[in-house]
């Protein structure tokens, strides 16, 4: 069992308070009027108010540390080597919804480098994290990535574009396009929404390969040291290694990694011909 840091436990305890917050807003959802005022008011409620959560436990902490966050933008900390990367509510569209699937992701950003991860499914009570160099857990649990090496037997999980986002029209031809070729090699390709997660369960094997375009680095910081530390590869699709501000993501196994990123960059060619 790794030795967890200091930073990681202050991340882990943040994320665990603000889960608890949410926990408890999401069982009001359903009694909410069904309107795009009221549940989408109280979800925005519920979302600040869990990265405020968040914030104050860190700042207690860290209180030279700087900020990037989905909702209250960068906070330039006095101590510029060091940042955190939040997404209070990994999933608002499934948490609005009633559906039990979201999460929250805190990474600590390093000169540079994202050097810890925690993505937390507090409806689940599941806590991914990782280090770097200290390897990736599910709470206790050591996580290797999937051993799978054949495409024909791999899960994959993806983001779907939607009403204008993506690229709008063309952006969105461009995911059919990758989702067809993904689709005619696999055993099958989900969409539930958390990037976050989407990315743990990489790292569990529960998933082969998760890709996805557009995305913010708060939606993946958390999620790809833990990919990483977990044995699998996150590069972007010409597999560089991903940036935070690399336009898509796409994360894998060893055994698939060639394979998944040829039959995606294969799509964009098809594209080009059309």
């Amino acid at each position: 069992m790794a030795i967890r840091s200091a930073n990681l436990n202050v991340m882990m305890r943040a994320a665990e308070k603000a889960g608890r917050a949410l926990v408890r807003d999401f069982g009001e959802v359903e009694q909410l009027q069904v309107s795009r005022k009221g549940p989408a008011d109280f979800v925005s409620s519920a979302d600040k108010k869990a990265e405020d959560i968040i914030r104050r436990e860190l700042q207690k902490a860290r209180p030279d540390y700087g900020f990037l966050m989905e909702e209250g933008g960068e906070i330039v900390g006095e101590d510029n080597a060091n940042r955190f990367i939040i997404d209070p509510l990994d999933g608002t569209t499934n948490f609005l919804h009633g559906m039990p699937h979201w999460a929250v992701s805190i990474a600590l950003e390093q000169n540079g480098a994202v050097t810890t991860g925690v993505v937390y499914d507090p409806v689940k009570d599941e806590m991914f994290w990782a280090e770097k160099g200290q390897g990736a857990f599910l709470r206790d649990k050591r996580l290797r990535v999937s051993g799978r090496t054949k495409m024909a037997d791999s899960v994959f999980a993806t983001g779907i574009p939607h009403m204008g986002i993506g690229g709008g029209p063309k952006g969105h031809q461009t995911f059919i396009r990758r989702l067809h070729a993904i689709m005619g090699c696999s055993a099958g390709v989900r969409r539930w929404g958390v990037a976050s997660l989407d990315l743990a369960y990489v790292a569990a094997g529960r998933y082969e390969g998760f890709w996805e375009q557009g995305l913010q680095p708060w939606d993946v910081a958390a999620g790809l040291i833990i990919v990483k530390e977990a044995g699998g590869f996150v590069t972007d699709l010409q597999g560089r290694d991903f940036k935070l501000n690399s336009p898509v993501v796409v994360a894998s196994n060893a055994g698939i990694q060639n394979a998944f990123g040829k039959t995606l960059r294969e799509s964009e060619k098809s594209e080009k011909q059309s």
